[in-house]
């Protein structure tokens, strides 16, 4: 080897490469020219130049602006975050210090998956419009769990992520899968997590079933977002071994409502009844109406092992077919619930109220109750109509004191939708026969107004004393989502005034109540929803917008969320005098609380899409009318007639012309014509294809 030769080995080019980098950082350079500047002539040396360019690429110590320049990394500071991969296989990392999310492109991402908690460092220019950022370094694993379809080629099987987010293939070992059929759903472990080149490696855990089966694919979902649908033998076992019997010695430490009316009102399905109102007409015309909730945290204690394991589930999840309780079931359905005929421990706020629900006297504290009776929504709406039946008088009478309240809400600025949920009627094997849409009646509105009441007068009794607690909280709406909403709204007529707070309030909910029984009126109540910021736990509390209130939280379901757990905890420590309370533990357990309420909701929506997807697909060439419900620079979205099931057209499919996104004016137009459509616009559209694995429904457009 020659002195000039050896003069160039690596190490020594790779730091050259570097200082020039470092001296120029404003600059870009391609192998060639930094050849030039080096004073490199021979082709082997450029190769090496370039395979170092490369390494320092992918340690993102500079970075690649066009094939084959690169330049400095100058913005390379490093933070943590956790990722969220989309739809598009972008993805946008969240930090805690920072008010924006960093973008991440999609060429910048390795093999990762949605909760993983990544390094990153931000590469975007001060001219940029966003924060741009590539991935470091994977910190921490969200799961290394993987369910998918396996896919036989020849001698290779791979696992196919049912997850949309997930853009990459898990090699499965011949020996793993030698054995297993084509289609069929499985959970693999992931072994090696690969590099650019190579794809990851699993091993097969658990097989679910055939694709379609639908306990496999609502499994299948639950493993997407890491859900354990079951409890460890420890778990269920603490929870089997606590005492159930009720001592007079706790009886007379509280107060006693078991000889008052009482009763519980609930889905006709449900199990869990935790909580429960008492109905008592007092002698200077007043109301007394108590809201009594299971008292969880007299069987639980603070960091016991099932407190443990609720404060990680953090929340219930309600899927279509099947509920996954944070707590066992041995506490939520029989010792917690407030099941009819037996007498239940419960903690209480028990208010006074005149015939114009002003509150006349308020009372907080440990309880005993006993339900006389068990309705479901159903029934009780029937009663309030009707005007009959039994505890006739107390239902008419908390109907109207809840009117009252909510109209006062109105008033002070709260933010009435009216909410209409997907419900599904399943047959024996939980396949979909028919879909509906359910909306609030009286008999759930004066539930939740009750609710709403002892969630606002806790947080608000709690949060004037300046102490620390956890607390619900809303804040205002991005002014460029509603700017957006607002140039929508016009498009139907609708004039949304955003000069201040209550200007918006105040004209969202003319709007909501100018659009009811009118055909877009659930998809504008969407839309809506979807400008609003997001309701989060924390001990900082900056009111709650959307309901108009300056202290709310959520003490009214601790059979299913934590952060009422921690409320009972905090009211019943300062009711006793304590007043210690460690706020940054109470912070760490909020933004876990509101992290998996995000996740819950995910998989929550993902049941209801495969459902939907499972439904729709026994009319695949079927004819509808729908309803454009949203579009991209790809699609038109159509929500299909009476069902709630959303597919989309692809612009590229419309018939007789170029079909584009004109993303200023919301619409997709026609190039030729100038047909337009628009979210509202009403269509007709034949099923093509369902695809039960992604649950995605293909439509076409007729006219």
């Amino acid at each position: 080897m020659s002195k000039k030769e050896r003069r160039f080995n690596k190490a020594r080019l790779h730091s050259q490469i570097l200082a020039i980098f470092r001296k120029h950082s404003n600059k870009s350079f391609n192998y060639k020219q930094l050849s030039k500047q080096i004073g490199i002539g021979d082709e082997i040396t450029k190769l090496l130049v370039q395979k170092i360019l490369k390494e320092l690429n992918n340690d993102n110590k500079i970075i690649e602006i066009s094939r084959g320049k690169y330049k400095a990394n100058i913005h390379r500071k490093l933070l943590e975050g956790i990722i969220e991969i989309t739809k598009s296989g972008n993805g946008y990392v969240i930090v805690n210090q920072l008010k924006e999310d960093i973008f991440v492109h999609k060429k910048h991402i390795p093999h990762l998956l949605n909760g993983d908690l990544v390094e990153v460092s931000i590469i975007s220019s001060k001219k940029s419009r966003r924060l741009e950022g590539v991935i470091n370094n994977v910190i921490k694993r969200n799961t290394s769990l993987i369910s998918g379809k396996l896919e036989k080629r020849g001698k290779i099987t791979l696992l196919k992520a049912s997850n949309p987010s997930i853009f990459f293939d898990i090699i499965i070992p011949f020996e793993e899968a030698e054995n297993l059929e084509n289609n069929l759903l499985v959970v693999c472990k992931i072994t090696d997590w690969g590099n650019k080149k190579m794809n990851p490696c699993g091993k097969i855990e658990k097989i679910l079933g055939k694709v379609g089966n639908n306990n496999a694919e609502i499994e299948s979902i639950l493993v997407d977002y890491n859900i354990d649908n079951t409890f460890e033998n420890d778990v269920e076992q603490a929870a089997q071994q606590i005492d159930s019997s009720i001592s007079e010695t706790e009886i007379s430490n509280r107060r006693d409502f078991r000889k008052i009316n009482t009763f519980t009102i609930d889905p006709f399905d449900a199990k869990d009844f935790d909580d429960a109102l008492s109905v008592q007409f007092l002698e200077n015309g007043n109301t007394q109406v108590g809201v009594h909730i299971a008292d969880v945290t007299h069987y639980i204690k603070n960091d016991d092992i099932i407190d443990k394991e609720a404060q990680q589930r953090a929340t219930s999840i309600y899927l279509v077919d099947r509920v996954i309780p944070m707590l066992p079931e041995v506490l939520s359905n029989q010792l917690c619930s407030l099941r009819p005929n037996e007498d239940k421990l419960t903690f209480s706020v028990v208010f006074e109220l005149d015939n114009e629900a002003k509150i006349m006297n308020q009372w907080f504290g440990k309880t005993i109750i006993h339900s006389n009776h068990r309705f479901t929504y159903e029934t009780a709406q029937t009663i309030i109509e009707q005007n009959d039946g039994l505890f006739y008088k107390e239902l008419i009478t908390i109907n109207q004191l809840a009117k009252i309240l909510r109209e006062k809400r109105k008033k002070n600025g709260a933010i009435s939708f009216n909410k209409t949920e997907t419900k599904f009627k399943l047959d024996e094997q939980k396949n979909p026969i028919s879909i509906f849409l359910k909306q609030s009646k009286d008999a759930h509105k004066l539930i939740e107004e009750f609710m709403l009441l002892a969630n606002k007068n806790v947080a608000e009794y709690i949060g004037k004393q300046n102490k620390a607690f956890v607390y619900r909280v809303h804040d205002r709406p991005d002014p460029d989502k509603l700017q957006t909403l607002s140039f929508f709204l016009k498009g139907f007529g609708y004039n949304l005034r955003t000069e201040n707070k209550n200007t918006i309030s105040h004209s969202m909910n003319t709007i909501l109540e100018k659009v009811k029984g009118k055909e877009e009126a659930n998809m504008i109540e969407t839309l809506t929803i979807r400008t609003m910021a997001k309701a989060t736990y924390t001990t900082e509390n900056i009111g709650h917008y959307g309901l108009a209130f300056n202290y709310y939280s959520h003490f009214t379901s601790p059979i299913r969320r934590y952060p009422d757990i921690l409320v009972h905890r905090l009211l019943h420590h300062y009711l006793e005098g304590e007043i210690k309370a460690n706020v940054d533990q109470l912070e760490k357990l909020c933004q876990h609380a509101s992290e998996m309420e995000i996740i819950a909701s995910k998989a929550e929506r993902d049941s209801i899409k495969y459902m939907q997807a499972k439904f729709i697909s026994k009319y695949v060439g079927s004819t509808f009318e729908g309803i454009v419900s949203g579009m991209t620079d790809y699609a038109l979205f159509i929500e299909v007639e009476n069902t709630s099931c959303e597919g989309l057209v692809r612009l590229r499919d419309i018939p007789h012309d170029y079909y584009y996104y004109d993303e200023s004016n919301f619409c997709v137009k026609g190039q030729y014509n100038s047909k337009i459509y628009r979210i509202g616009t009403k269509v007709v559209i034949k099923v093509e294809k369902v695809n039960l694995e992604s649950r995605e429904i293909d439509l076409k457009l007729i006219q």
